[in-house]
């Protein structure tokens, strides 16, 4: 307990140390406004993610985070693995994988839900931790990160949410933008390369967004020079992608106060065969590597995401605004085959134990998302209210395809959900609060399980899922730059439900049944505070965060199979930001977080059991020094500690894991042919396993990229 409270009280100190030792400076020298300098003033910072009308951060009563264009740009010079950057600006965000598959990386210790322009990315019915891979990160300006559970945008929520935004046209006439990027660790087998397209044309009414981008990557090495394994659950080696976006809008009208707009997105990653995965002995601290072979199975994996909405606003509807996105999506996602695998046997197909095949998860979505927003309602000066009404219908389902069989048979849910949402700003005084109801209804049609689960039939049935979910807030901005909030909200989502439907294997059972479909909501307690001067700025919160019925998932030691768990959960923990602009050219920003999760170790027991890396995070510390050294050029050095930790000391689920530190430099110079660029990720060319790998989990021994060089080029026309 006593070093609980030190590292929560090292997350609230730690930018007042930093803001104390570089006061002598503060009080020399004073940044010189430039539009391309990031310490902009929070006031100017507006999201719409969980509000659906644009809120300034300083009148939003939670930790919320904006990632900019910049942060984005200076991710992608050194990786363009597509959660890189949120490991890397969010406290509470965990260690990115590497791979294709994000098991494991949770916000705030839960499933976060993924936003594309507000369309939800995530597959809560099967997830199958892919969907984080789901665009070309080139199509992104800006990414809005809701930390802690939420109900504000649909099921999903029970971390929080993170809304990747799409660009925009922002200027009059027309704008090409060609980037290439080359990264290499020596050798042909690690060189990767990228060419991307991206045009801006804007004419009156009218704007116009195209992108288009084709990236081939081949394998990575570790510090040891050693191939690193392909995860069973996906990889981004040995791959080919291919992104088209087109983003048309046009604005009619009395002032033009009206406008419609037509999105349409295709992703496909898809693998080249090149290589199998080998697996490494843990025992002996070998990891996992690969081989030139081609991978068993006829089929390669994937990822397949398409989206296409049609959106309509009027800005002076009955004196407010009027939003309404109607969308459809799909969603596919077939992962490596596995010869070893039990689960996919089945004799009357072949001899046992010589299968060989490969499971698809395939999710359709349809939906409508509406709100209404209006200020001084009523003409009350400072109140706002947010009204509107959602509609989403999703199937899933997870087969075989080699054989054509249906693992997890197809899942209907559809959801109604009307919402409400009241702020009222007074001085330096902002309270909001809002109610969402979920009425959803989950449908599955009577099914036989596989050979490996008995072939039983289970009967079909609906499940209802009705809840109101609160969420209430205020922030007090004092004299002088402070500013302290508290905040009280709940969130909802739906198990696992594929995996303990395919589990089944006793006679008898029907969906309606069966108590671990039920739904997951969290409640979420937060209270923070925040400080920002001319050149110098941090905040800090605390959260916990409690659900009665919580989910996650477990590798059986007999079958190895994936087992679905619910019980009580509770997070709790601490995070920090800091900025510092040191002079006109250098400024220094820097990050921690602290959490602990704890559930029962038996049904009823008390919750002393602490969760692991499947869950949650160890300590993280985070820093990056950013220097123009010329007009033209800058130079960043970043670093990321993940602490070492054992929890569960003396019990039979006992878990120790090592940490490490990376650092990482990238630098890019403007000139009349472009700009240009050079990452170095990994600097000192360290060796490490992935912490999420040093615990057996399922097929994750896996270390880290080694020194990996990416040159970028981009030129505007």
């Amino acid at each position: 307990m006593k070093t609980t409270l030190a590292r929560l009280a090292f997350a609230a100190a730690f930018p007042v140390v930093l803001l104390l030792l570089a006061s002598p400076c503060l009080a020399q020298q004073a940044p010189a406004a430039s539009a391309k300098d990031e310490a902009v003033q929070l006031d100017k910072f507006t999201v719409t993610t969980g509000f659906r009308s644009p809120k300034t951060i300083d009148q939003i009563p939670g930790a919320v985070k904006l990632i900019s264009p910049q942060e984005i740009s200076d991710t992608l010079l050194l990786t363009d693995d597509a959660t890189a950057v949120l490991s890397r600006t969010i406290p509470g965000y965990a260690e990115a994988t590497q791979q294709m598959q994000n098991t494991g990386e949770t916000l705030r210790g839960r499933v976060a839900l993924r936003l594309f322009d507000g369309i939800s990315q995530t597959t809560p019915l099967r997830e199958a931790s892919r969907n984080a891979t789901f665009a070309d990160m080139g199509v992104i300006e800006r990414i809005e990160v809701i930390n802690g559970p939420s109900a504000a945008e649909g099921i999903g929520a029970a971390g929080g949410i993170i809304n990747y935004i799409s660009k925009s046209p922002t200027k009059e006439g027309s704008e090409a933008t060609v980037t290439s990027r080359f990264s290499t660790q020596g050798g042909s087998r690690t060189d990767s390369w990228k060419v991307g397209l991206n045009y801006a044309n804007k004419q009156g009414p009218t704007d116009v967004f195209l992108a288009t981008a084709f990236v081939n990557r081949n394998m990575a090495k570790d510090a040891h020079d050693r191939l690193i394994g392909m995860g069973q659950s996906g990889s981004t080696m040995d791959t080919e992608e291919k992104n088209l976006f087109i983003k048309l809008g046009h604005n009619f009208g009395d002032r033009g106060a009206q406008r419609v707009g037509l999105t349409i997105s295709r992703f496909a990653l898809a693998g080249k065969s090149n290589f199998s995965a080998f697996p490494g002995d843990r025992a002996k601290g070998i990891t996992d590597t690969s081989i030139h072979k081609q991978p068993p199975g006829a089929k390669s994996e994937f990822n397949e995401f398409n989206q296409y909405a049609l959106s309509y606003k009027h800005s002076e509807l009955l004196g407010g605004t009027l939003n309404v996105q109607a969308y459809k999506s799909s969603q596919a996602m077939r992962f490596l085959a596995d010869p070893t695998d039990p689960a996919k046997q089945d004799p009357l197909i072949a001899p046992l134990g010589t299968l060989i095949d490969q499971s698809e998860v395939n999710s359709q979505k349809k939906g409508i998302r509406s709100s209404w927003s209006r200020n001084r309602l009523f003409d009350v000066e400072g109140l706002d209210l947010n009204a509107g009404y959602d509609h989403l219908r999703e199937t899933a389902q997870q087969r075989l395809a080699l054989t054509n069989r249906i693992w997890v048979p197809p899942m209907e849910y559809t959801s109604h959900a009307p919402f409400a949402q009241v702020s009222y700003n007074q001085g330096p005084l902002t309270v909001s609060g809002g109610i969402r109801h979920e009425d959803g209804k989950l449908h599955v049609d009577s099914y036989t399980t596989t050979y490996f689960n008995n072939r039983v039939l289970v009967n079909g049935g609906e499940l209802n899922y009705k809840s109101n979910l609160p969420n209430v807030g205020a922030i007090w901005r004092l004299p002088q730059g402070w500013s302290v909030f508290g905040s009280y909200s709940k969130g909802f989502t739906l198990p696992n439900v594929g995996i303990p439907l395919r589990n089944i294997n006793v006679p008898g059972k029907s969906v309606s049944g069966i108590i671990d479909l039920q739904a997951v909501i969290v409640d979420n307690k937060e209270a923070g505070f925040a400080w920002r001067g001319k050149g110098a700025s941090f905040s800090a919160s605390i959260y916990r965060s409690y659900s009665k019925l919580g989910s996650s998932l477990t590798v059986s030691p007999i079958t190895r199979d994936f087992i679905l768990q619910r019980r009580p959960v509770q997070v709790q923990g601490g995070e920090a930001n800091a900025e510092y602009t040191v002079s006109k050219t250098l400024k220094l920003n820097a990050l921690y977080s602290h959490m602990e999760g704890k559930t029962v170790a038996v049904e009823g027991g008390p919750l002393v059991n602490q969760q692991g890396v499947a869950n949650i995070s160890p300590d993280k510390f985070g820093s990056s020094l950013t220097w123009r050294y010329d007009d033209k050029a800058t130079l960043t050095l970043g670093e990321t500690t993940l602490f070492g930790r054992e929890i569960n000391v003396g019990k039979g689920n006992f878990e120790k894991t090592r940490g490490y530190t990376l650092f990482n430099l990238s630098t890019t110079y403007e000139t009349k042919w472009g700009n240009f660029s050079l990452g170095i990720e990994n600097l000192l060319d360290r060796y490490y396993i992935l912490t999420w790998a040093q615990i057996d989990q399922f097929q994750n021994y896996f270390a880290g990229r080694g020194r990996t060089f990416t040159v970028t080029h981009s030129i505007k026309f």
